[in-house]
């Protein structure tokens, strides 16, 4: 009878992620590792965690021991939590004129930014979308990301809106990773529609929120508080209606000014994203209440801004995820452990916040508790980094890469082939 019990190891250091609390700051010797460490796996969940040579004794008999050679450091899968990488064309000009002085607002205004992505994506065939999607969902789980949140917005028309989710629900359906929808109609007022903000997200409301239930294309909806999108008295009832529909909430928060955050506590989000404008009163606000704190320093790189204040959202006791922002505009990099790195160098961060970050933290702000550490029970979602210390994934910056990336239980990257 064919074994469907898989054994493998030995890890010379496997961090579990567990035991570690949700919120607030984190030293690296609460960091539970495990020296000489195995995997017990049954089809997609991890059944067991321990010493390899203990585990091989219980289970030789009934698993398929997988022998690992060298020294091999096993960390949970990460979550990319906040990305945009179902888009058409590119923004090279951008980059450009924001290297040459102009601001971010300023080349919105222009017709540059989102608004040129929405042109480029509203352009291209749902066919087009979906393998975009696809390679792009490869190049991040190469990285050892295996649960990617993907964000629609560049359609900003009910039907256009809904090419995009189909895309990324198409593309989840050949890819290894997987893809958790958001519906971001609410990402700008398009230059094209004739009404106001208002009669614009109503009509999102009557005419896109049915439609992604019926559809099954996302439980997730999101908005831009900015100048250049929605302020806080006009989305508001948007998202109390998304709430009311059963929908999770997530909010593009701060970013160049305040009043993101404190919308994102008052209707209960998942996460307030961006906070790189956020004083103390908004790191208060979220302190004190259940919504994840996301940085995503690619953005800042690129727009050349400051960064999320992470370090003092941990010491004031929010939950705090690192996701990459992965966009054609202002973080085109691509990179979600290079940007964590760099923010943890500037905002002296630990590598345990670092790393928790990136995995059960980041799970939590997409309301996903079955990935993001490895413990009996969770997704079998890992990656493997040939190194004899896990000091050193952080320390290298991202230029160590994983040379293999498991996800449900299978191998679906390595660098041997």
């Amino acid at each position: 009878m064919e074994k469907d019990l898989k054994l493998i190891g030995p890890f010379r250091q496997l961090l579990t992620m567990d035991h570690i609390s949700l919120k607030g700051a984190i030293k690296d010797n609460e960091l539970q590792i495990i020296d000489h460490a195995g995997i017990l796996i049954e089809g997609e969940i991890i059944q067991e965690i321990g010493d390899f040579e203990l585990l091989c004794q219980q289970w030789q008999e009934r698993a398929t021991i997988i022998h690992l050679e060298g020294d091999q450091v096993a960390l949970p899968g990460f979550v990319d939590c906040h990305t945009h990488i179902s888009y058409a064309g590119q923004r090279a000009n951008d980059f450009a004129l924001r290297n040459a002085g102009s601001s971010y607002l300023e080349i919105a205004e222009s017709g540059g930014g989102i608004w040129s992505t929405v042109s480029q994506t509203r352009a291209s065939a749902e066919d087009e979308l979906v393998q975009l999607t696809i390679d792009r969902s490869g190049f991040l789980l190469r990285q050892g990301i295996t649960t990617i949140e993907v964000k629609s917005g560049y359609g900003l028309q009910v039907e256009e809106e809904l090419k995009i989710l189909r895309a990324i629900k198409r593309a989840n359906d050949q890819t290894a990773a997987d893809l958790i929808p958001t519906c971001l109609a609410a990402h700008m007022l398009p230059r094209d529609y004739k009404g106001s903000a208002k009669d614009y997200l109503d009509l999102m409301e009557a005419a896109l929120f049915p439609e992604l239930k019926a559809q099954q294309l996302a439980n997730r909806v999101d908005a831009f508080i900015e100048k250049t999108a929605f302020d806080a008295e006009t989305i508001r009832p948007y998202l109390q209606r998304a709430k009311e529909m059963g929908f999770d909430l997530t909010v593009h928060a701060d970013q160049f000014s305040t009043s993101g955050s404190q919308v994102a506590v008052e209707l209960g989000a998942r996460s307030a994203d961006h906070l790189e404008a956020s004083t103390a009163i908004e790191i208060e606000l979220l302190a004190h209440s259940d919504t994840v704190a996301v940085a995503l320093p690619a953005a800042s790189i690129g727009i050349g801004c400051a960064f999320t204040p992470a370090r003092k959202l941990l010491d004031a006791g929010a939950s705090l995820a690192i996701a990459s922002d992965w966009n054609p505009g202002s973080a085109p990099i691509g990179q979600l452990l290079t940007s964590a790195c760099i923010l943890a160098t500037m905002e002296k961060l630990s590598n345990a916040e670092v790393l928790s970050a990136l995995t059960f933290r980041a799970a939590h702000a997409l309301n996903l508790h079955d990935r993001g550490k490895l413990a009996k029970g969770m997704r079998a979602d890992f990656s493997l980094f040939q190194t004899n210390n896990y000091q050193n994934i952080t320390y290298y910056q991202g230029s160590m890469q994983p040379s293999a990336v498991w996800k449900n239980g299978k191998e679906v990257f390595s660098i041997e082939r």
